[in-house]
């Protein structure tokens, strides 16, 4: 058995469609659906912008100062021609 928790958003015309991808193929299930409307409290702690969690940036901004990502010539390509796909 196996658990999945969606949050869809109903159209106007009052039906809720989902898809939701399984890892079982040419096999009969058993699905059981429960409605529960999501509340202010809970939209308000949602994750904005494309799921990143709230203050993410702002919480993680800097926060390798003390390792700093060194690029060195390896892997630096003066020329993109040579590697064009064909």
């Amino acid at each position: 058995m196996q658990t999945i928790t969606l949050n869809s958003r109903v159209g106007e015309d009052g039906i809720l469609h989902l898809d939701i991808p399984v890892d079982v193929t040419n096999a009969d299930l058993s699905i059981t659906v429960i409605l529960q409307p999501i509340t202010d409290s809970e939209q308000e702690n949602k994750p904005k912008g494309k799921g990143w969690p709230a203050n993410f940036f702002e919480e993680t901004s800097g926060c390798l100062k003390d390792t700093p990502i060194i690029i060195d010539s390896e892997g630096v390509v003066d020329d993109l021609e040579d590697f064009k796909l064909t």
